[in-house]
């Protein structure tokens, strides 16, 4: 049964079983630039977006046509909850923008998007006010998406979180995901 799949999947090309995951890949597309860029201009490329679900451990990428594939990911030491400010090693929810790319020496590829913005800002304040966080906290910022350190791709599989609060990913996906994707994608995160 196992060797049918494999010889199956081979045969078509197009599906890739992955730990849990099937993943959808069509042909490689690259953005213009895969080396260190920062958002500089207020331009929007609306031809990719990202949906993040926490609960299912899953990034899902679309493109102009529609869905194009589906990850696996881990989050911050504090899973499922809610970003509320600097320090508590949880991952942020809400939307976001890529505004920044770099190849990174630590997890091969890091995208950081612009957590805090409007909107994280806004939670954080109503937070502050109802006495749910100190009076004296702050929002924190430097998140973004990133693969593992090198040769620990299985915390991934094994759904083991473990960031400071980013989205982490394979390092072949995240390759993959730097090289494709172009500044100002929107990401959504969610539970």
């Amino acid at each position: 049964m196992l060797k049918s799949l494999i010889i199956i999947t081979v045969l078509i090309g197009a599906v890739t079983i992955n730990s849990s995951f099937i993943v959808k890949k069509k042909k490689k597309k690259t953005a213009k630039a895969t080396t260190t860029e920062k958002a500089t201009k207020p331009y929007y490329d609306y031809t990719y977006k990202l949906v993040v679900d926490k609960s299912d451990y899953e990034m899902k990428v679309y493109d102009a046509a529609g869905w194009y594939a589906t990850y696996p990911v881990v989050f911050g030491k504090n899973g499922m909850k809610d970003k509320k400010m600097e320090g508590d090693q949880a991952t942020p929810e809400g939307t976001f923008r890529i505004t920044f790319k770099n190849p990174n020496h630590k997890w091969s590829r890091f995208m950081q998007f612009d957590y805090p913005n409007t909107e994280s800002y806004t939670k954080f304040n109503e937070r502050k006010a109802n006495g749910d966080i100190p009076a004296n906290a702050k929002i924190g910022g430097g998140v973004g998406i990133h693969g593992t350190w090198p040769g620990s791709d299985h915390v991934v599989d094994n759904f083991i979180n473990w960031t400071e609060g980013c989205i982490s990913m394979k390092n072949s996906d995240v390759e993959e995901l730097f090289a494709m994707l172009p500044m100002h994608t929107k990401i959504i995160i969610q539970k």
